[in-house]
């Protein structure tokens, strides 16, 4: 076995047991029966419930770009990674078609991602100041990664059928998360659209009307016997932002350096 197929196995969550949702009614049943972080991702990591991203995801997989013709692609839906026990919890879109479902680990491998990570380094979340791979190392001691929609969509634009079928996974991974969890950060407005039925889900107080998404946006939502917790808005650093100086380094460090204070305020507190 090459190392790199011994590299791709050792990070891989799933098992030949794992069982696989192929609709949107086995992705809520098995989401909903998942009893740990390390069963949830697995379950993640093989979902085939919407024909057209499992097609999309794996054409890419095989015809992939010049620039990584020699590598071997995810090809697969992309499971929230990070710290089990969370402060932040990072939210985005979805895999790029040539990052995350390449690499198999969301924000990793693009310009969008080196964007990020250089950001959440410079801010003390991410031990390294880039993610290259799901087996690169990296780690975020306090903040955890997931997506809205976990398999790399067309032009980057799922459907709403496909937004919701996958709700599940991260309603899930929110439970079992949200003992420790103060903050939430939405990149791009999609995210920050997606996120709000999610947090109804898992029992936070909503509030009417919803907040509009921006940058800096910020909401403080309640729940039983905790503490708030902090939704907060972010321009995704896609290449378009960041090219056109609509999110600058500056902005992004603002935003997660307000996250982190955030967070550190209640675990004093706690």
């Amino acid at each position: 076995m090459s190392e790199p197929e011994a590299s791709w196995q050792r990070c891989d969550p799933a098992r030949p047991d794992t069982p696989v949702a192929r609709s949107a009614a086995e992705v809520a049943a098995l989401a909903g029966e998942s009893r740990s972080l390390g069963e949830l991702v697995a379950r993640q990591s093989v979902c085939r419930a919407c024909p057209r991203l499992v097609a999309w995801r794996e054409q890419v997989a095989v015809a992939r770009r010049r620039a990584f013709r020699e590598e071997r692609y995810w090809g697969r839906p992309v499971p929230g990674w990070g710290a089990a026990q969370p402060r932040l919890l990072i939210v985005g879109l979805a895999p790029a078609a040539h990052g995350g479902n390449r690499t198999g680990r969301i924000f990793t491998g693009d310009r969008s991602g080196d964007f990020l990570f250089a950001s959440l380094y410079r801010c003390g979340l991410a031990e390294k100041p880039a993610s290259v791979a799901a087996c690169d190392g990296q780690r975020l001691p306090d903040t955890r990664m997931a997506a809205a929609v976990r398999c790399a969509p067309p032009e980057n634009k799922p459907e709403p059928a496909e937004r919701d079928a996958c709700a599940p996974w991260l309603v899930a991974e929110l439970r079992l998360v949200a003992a420790d969890l103060r903050v939430i950060v939405c990149l791009g407005g999609f995210a920050w659209q997606a996120t709000w039925p999610v947090l109804g889900s898992c029992g936070f107080a909503l509030p009417r009307p919803r907040p509009a998404f921006g940058h800096g946006a910020e909401a403080r939502l309640r729940r039983p016997a905790a503490p708030d917790l902090l939704l907060m808005g972010c321009y995704h650093p896609s290449q378009q932002n960041t090219f056109t100086g609509r999110v600058t380094p500056a902005m992004l460090d603002a935003v997660f350096s307000r996250a982190r204070d955030y967070a550190d305020l209640h675990l004093l507190a706690d």
